[in-house]
């Protein structure tokens, strides 16, 4: 590896050490429904999003729950000491991608058969902290 690469992946590394990553790969729902839950926690407070999912009677909105419920414990590992309700943790990207698809035959009428595409998707939910973003603005405009 070069060094302008080297460089570039180690400021890659810094920056994404305060970001907080899980990953739910071929869950078995279709990705447009998972995204209609997706664009409602973006950009939101995490305590905020875990309501909003708890009580919404979507399907998807279950599996987001426990994923962001993930990301946060994946907080708590690294950050050992600081209490949650101290930290300012929102949403900071929820993406969805399409997964594998499951291609099945219908019967229909007139001896002729219908495609049924069974969908999946991948979800990544990264969580970030506000406080820790506001204290890095403020060292830099300090310099």
């Amino acid at each position: 590896m070069g060094a302008r690469k080297r460089l570039a992946a180690e400021a890659r590394k810094e920056a994404n050490k305060n970001l907080y990553v899980a990953r739910l790969m071929d869950n078995p729902t279709s990705p447009r429904k998972m995204r209609i839950m997706a664009d409602v926690i973006r950009g939101k407070d995490v305590d905020y999003a875990l309501n909003v999912l708890k009580y919404s009677k979507r399907e998807p909105a279950k599996k987001l729950l426990k994923l962001l419920k993930s990301a946060v414990a994946n907080w708590q590992v690294k950050n050992e000491g600081v209490r949650i309700e101290d930290a300012q943790l929102y949403v900071k990207s929820v993406v969805v991608d399409g997964g594998r698809m499951l291609k099945r035959i219908q019967p229909a009428p007139r001896g002729m058969a219908h495609r049924i595409r069974k969908r999946s998707n991948h979800v990544t939910i990264i969580i970030d902290d506000k406080s820790l973003n506001n204290n890095n603005l403020e060292n830099q405009n300090k310099e």
